[in-house]
């Protein structure tokens, strides 16, 4: 018989940990709208940030421009991602040269993209 085997009482512990959560969660959801005041009043329900007061309809149109750049940004941010795991790898004898081409290949087509949406004008602000 394995005396490394998980037994229901093994987890007793955790699951005490996931009901305090829980109910810490609900307690700090639950208590200030209970004993919270009340008085709604006109400048309360305005919308306020960074201390301007609002002008105009915060539901206007944002130019296409603005998500490709976002969308740009998590593509190459991504990247990094890959990079840290093959780091670690690269310190491995046996792998060294295989993670080292990998990467070189996998560095070339992010090149190539960046260069690509470069020359179409995708960084562009204008």
């Amino acid at each position: 018989m394995n005396e490394t085997a998980n037994v229901p009482a093994d987890f007793l512990p955790l699951l005490i940990m996931i009901l305090v959560a829980f109910g810490l969660a609900a307690v700090v959801i639950i208590l200030p709208s209970v004993l919270g005041p009340r008085n709604r009043t006109r400048t309360k329900g305005e919308a306020y940030e960074s201390g301007i007061i609002p002008f105009a309809n915060a539901r206007r149109r944002f130019p296409v421009q603005y998500y490709l750049i976002a969308v740009l940004f998590i593509i190459f941010d991504i990247e990094v991602v890959f990079l840290y795991p093959w780091a670690t790898v690269l310190h491995n004898p046996t792998l060294k040269y295989t993670a080292l081409g990998a990467m070189a290949v996998f560095l070339g087509i992010v090149i190539i993209g960046f260069a690509y949406e470069w020359r179409k004008g995708a960084l562009d602000w204008d």
